[in-house]
């Protein structure tokens, strides 16, 4: 078969575990291949060098390139071939090839489109010559960056139709699919390749695929996740599978359509001990996720490497930033959507090119690859948190308004803002404090002399049902005198510091100076941790972390001595991780720790962290925990919820927190936002009104800044922009039922909190690239300012009713942008047809609001149908819903009669009124109201609201309004 092109489905001739014979050639001329649309070829001279010898000999070399170059293009036109692969060039004694020394290169080079060039020399420190390239056999041809924008990023040096890869050598059905042998008989560039191969293929679900290729001969590193253990081969998958033999390659495609999900036959396997590479075609442009970049919410597949690393950097683009996660979600061009997800935790480049394709390139562990197909994009993200693990229900209390201030200096300048907040009136339930609290930056100590009344301050606030958390930064400090620093001294003793691979405690400089670093994959550390946590509790009974610096951020490249010359330090390859090398501000990669080398588990290090730091806080005070972390890696939301880092009060950076916040939600992070009017730089009011009213929608909500900055709260501003912020809050607070029920969804089902427009309307093409505007589950849809200046936003409608939150005014959309009048003190909401939301009366804490009266908003469609729900408890109990202590109230809307069904009930439901319902959308004035038969006083308005008011009905109890 042709090696590295693009398959079309029915090019693939043999699936399963049957090897059929090669399919007789129904090749067509080069004409006709010219023509064809899949692959359009470009008129391009291929570059030769020519020697004088060759010159000489030109007439016969002639003659035979040209019988060459007719045959490869009838072999480029042909099908696929189980067939022998064209043979690989010679081998140098050493094994590695010798490459095309200086003769012309194949013909067939230039015979690849552009868009689908994989890189064969993805080295940024090396200027790629064309004798390079052919020392490992690859094509080269120069790309003049003038020629086009989109030109920018093709590869010079890319792999050849021929390039050696594996071979399937043996393939078998097994309990669970199949089970494969891949050699490789010629070997690559990279030194150590691993020769044989073992290949399974799982069919873990009907929706789920997996694909792992590991050494069958040497255990190598595995991500030390949990992950489901299937047993049974799903019984009726939405895709088939299908190999190629030699080259060895597998296509996944969706039996609905034949839509080909994965196409590893585009380019070359890889798989040395320090170098993995695989390919696929995409279906589509439209990929999201791979976190944590900076960047739109919609990737850009025109050349886009995205280097996952963790990494201690402030957001900026095309840097890999605290946390690594190598999964993607992709909107196949008829609307439905599949996702992919490699489960490694090397550093690694992943590769977006135009063709589309996608190439996953990593220096360690194994293949293992995940294929979820949907088919909607809700279900795809599901499907991923049923492998990964589904969000914790976060504590009530965590969806309030939180403040922080690197600066505040003292316990009572912190208490002085808490204050102000309740003098004006302004929401507020958690105050933080950043490192300014610490007696010299050391973890679990406060400042006796600017912090000494801190203990009374967090009691104040648990008076006034508020909360308090603060931050801790993993370095330990190594230089206080003995007998002065249990922490250290203890860990010590223990042995639960990472250390280097002489076997000494590896020191590195963090805030309090030179530090030793956990090693929280030993759990005897998160014993330690736990002690020390709890200690500290006993002197300051905090109420979450606020874990931070977590990637782990060293001041040192390594370590206070470096680090040594190992293959772990300098591999054969190094993606393009910021500073150059994988020690750059953090600890040496060689580095030791419990299960393996700090290489393979550097970006799982805010993982283990924040699942060490939610046992402590569940043991403490055995209630939900509350943790914040700033590096994360898949599964990070069973424990914690992240916020996106040191940004700028910059009105790029009010935009950039929307596709973040997006991206976390599909990454099973529901409980994520970005801070409040900036970290860095000085805010302006304008600005800082406009974030807030952003941030109130935040699914996690927190203005905080640096010490450098002046200050901004909401207290220290104008009266105009103090209300205007204070209304954005109560907004959020009127809307904290709805909030908790999306995440209880989220924590029951892998559901998403806050959701791109696509979610809801996957047909619609012009939703793929929003990242402006954004939904809280089906049916909210927020639209906020985003520049300087203006009193207006232009938003986009999907197809359907539309209702103004605030006045229930309607608005039929065909699909089209609409200009909404914003003035400086209002944030625009729109409700969507269907829907009925839960709302409460909001006031300055939530534990004061979560005992007000309801208003449902009821939002009917066309036919007057509506529906929605509602999930209660006592918002801190471990497991509500898993011990059946909670209540959820289903409503519906049909033939003018909503009934509120109590599907499972509790004693809390039952401190809750519904007070009023509102109506959006009834077309005629009713004449009468009955709420359980019993007439009932209402109102009706000009733009087709009804109201009910005064009711007064029982939430734990069922009851029904209709009109007539």
């Amino acid at each position: 078969m042709v090696s590295y092109k693009r398959l079309n489905p029915e090019e693939v001739r043999f699936s399963g575990a049957a090897l059929l014979e090669p399919p007789p050639d129904d090749s067509g001329d080069a004409e006709t291949k010219a023509e064809d649309p899949e692959r359009p070829l470009l008129d391009q001279t291929p570059q030769c060098t020519v020697t004088v010898a060759l010159l000489t000999l030109g007439g016969l070399i002639v003659v035979v390139f040209g019988v060459w170059l007719l045959g490869t293009v009838f072999w480029l036109r042909g099908p696929p071939s189980t067939g022998t692969h064209k043979p690989p060039p010679p081998v140098s004694p050493s094994g590695q090839s010798k490459g095309w020394q200086g003769g012309p290169q194949p013909e067939s080079c230039s015979l690849i489109p552009e868009a689908w060039r994989f890189d064969c020399y993805p080295e940024r420190s090396v200027v790629v010559t064309e004798e390079l390239c052919h020392k490992r056999n690859c094509c080269f041809i120069q790309v003049s960056k003038a020629d086009s924008p989109e030109q920018n990023g093709v590869p010079w040096c890319f792999y050849p139709p021929d390039f050696p890869s594996y071979e399937l050598a043996a393939i078998n059905e097994t309990e669970m699919g199949y089970s494969g042998k891949l050699i490789r008989l010629q070997k690559a560039y990279y030194p150590n390749d691993i020769e044989t191969l073992q290949l399974d293929v799982l069919y873990e679900s009907n929706s789920r695929l997996r694909v792992k290729v590991t050494d069958p001969a040497k255990q190598r590193y595995e991500v030390p996740i949990d992950v489901p253990v299937v047993k049974e081969k799903a019984p009726d998958p939405l895709y088939t599978v299908e190999f190629s033999k030699q080259p060895f390659g597998i296509v996944v495609k969706r039996k609905q359509n034949g839509a080909v999900l994965l196409n590893t036959t585009v380019a070359p396997l890889f798989y040395a001990d320090q170098f993995l590479q695989m390919s696929s075609s995409l279906p589509s442009n439209f990929v999201y996720g791979l976190g944590e970049h900076r960047s739109n919410f919609l990737h850009d597949v025109q050349w886009n490497t995205l280097t996952m690393w963790a990494r201690d950097a402030a957001p900026v683009e095309l840097t890999n930033l605290y946390g690594v996660h190598p999964f993607y979600l992709l909107m196949e061009p008829d609307g439905l959507a599949h996702g992919s997800f490699l489960l490694n935790s090397n550093a690694m480049d992943v590769v977006l090119q135009p063709a589309p394709a996608l190439t996953w390139r990593t220096i360690g562990g194994i293949l293992d690859l995940y294929i979820f197909l949907g088919p909607d994009p809700g279900s795809v993200i599901g499907e991923y948190l049923e492998v990964v693990g589904k969000p914790a229900m976060p504590p009530y209390w965590a969806l309030g308004y939180h403040l922080c201030r690197w600066g505040y200096d003292s316990s009572n300048s912190t208490w002085d803002v808490v204050r102000a907040m309740r003098n004006y009136g302004i929401p507020q339930d958690v105050q933080w404090n950043d490192i300014d609290y610490m007696d010299r930056a050391l973890d679990f100590t406060y400042d006796s002399v600017k912090f000494s009344t801190l203990p009374d301050l967090v009691k104040d606030l648990h008076i006034h049902n508020q909360r308090y958390v603060m931050i801790l930064d993993p370095g330990i400090s190594s230089t206080q005198p003995a007998g002065s620093y249990l922490p250290f001294e203890e860990g010590i003793k223990q042995g639960i510091f990472i250390n280097t691979s002489s076997g000494d405690t590896l020191i590195g400089k963090v805030w309090p100076g030179l530090t030793a670093f956990p090693d929280f994959s030993n759990p005897d550390t998160h014993e330690w941790w736990y002690q020390n946590l709890k200690n500290f509790h006993d002197k300051v009974p905090f109420d979450g972390l606020w874990i931070d610096m977590n990637e782990p951020s060293n001041f040192f490249d390594g370590s206070i001595n470096g680090c040594p010359s190992n293959d772990l330090e300098n591999p054969p390859y190094t993606p393009g991780v910021l500073g150059g090398s994988l020690r750059a501000k953090t600890v040496c990669a060689s580095a030791r720790q419990k299960i393996t080398s700090h290489y393979n588990l550097h970006s799982l290090f805010g993982l283990m962290e924040a699942k060490a730091s939610a046992s402590a806080l569940k043991k403490i005070l055995g209630k939900r925990p509350f943790v914040i972390s700033r590096s994360t890696f898949p599964s990070q939301g069973v424990y914690s919820g992240h916020w996106l880092g040191d940004n700028r009060s910059q009105w790029k950076d009010l935009y950039m927190s929307i596709p973040g916040m997006l991206t976390f939600n599909l990454l099973g992070i529901p409980l994520v936002g970005a801070d409040i009017c900036g970290f860095s730089d000085t805010t302006t009011e304008e600005l800082c009104v406009r974030w807030t009213q952003l941030g109130a929608f935040y699914p996690f909500t927190r203005n905080h800044n640096t010490k450098e900055s002046k200050a901004q709260d909401p207290t220290v501003f104008s009266t105009a922009a103090r209300t205007a912020m204070k209304e954005a809050l109560l907004l959020r607070y009127s809307l904290f039922p709805f909030l908790y029920t999306l995440f209880h969804h989220a924590h029951l089902s892998g559901q998403t909190v806050a959701r791109p427009l696509f979610f809801e309307f996957p047909t619609d093409q012009k939703t793929y690239g929003i990242d402006k505007q954004f939904l809280w589950g089906k049916s909210l849809l927020v639209t906020p300012v985003l520049d300087p200046g203006v009193d207006y936003v232009v938003g986009y409608l999907p197809q359907g009713l539309w209702y103004d939150f605030y006045t229930g005014d309607s608005l039929v959309s065909k699909g089209e942008e609409v200009k909404l009048h914003a003035p400086l003190d209002k944030i625009n909401v729109h409700l969507r047809e269907g829907s009925i939301i839960p709302t409460q009366r909001p006031n300055t804490t939530l534990w004061v609001s979560s005992g007000q009266p309801l208003r449902l908003i009821v939002c009917l469609t066309e036919e007057g149908l509506a529906e929605g729900d509602l999930f209660w408890d006592d918002g801190e109990t471990l497991d509500t819903y898993e011990t059946d202590q909670y209540a959820y109230i289903t409503f519906r809307l049909k033939q003018n009669t909503m009934t509120s069904e109590v599907v499972h009930s509790h004693l809390e439901a039952s401190y809750i009124t519904v007070e009023t319902v509102s109506f959006y959308g009834v077309k005629s004035a009713p004449t009468s109201v009955t709420v359980n038969s019993q007439e009932a006083a209402f109102s009706y308005a000009a733009n087709q609201v009804l109201t009910v008011s005064d009711l007064g009905l029982n939430l734990n109890q069922n009851f029904v309004i209709s009109w007539t």
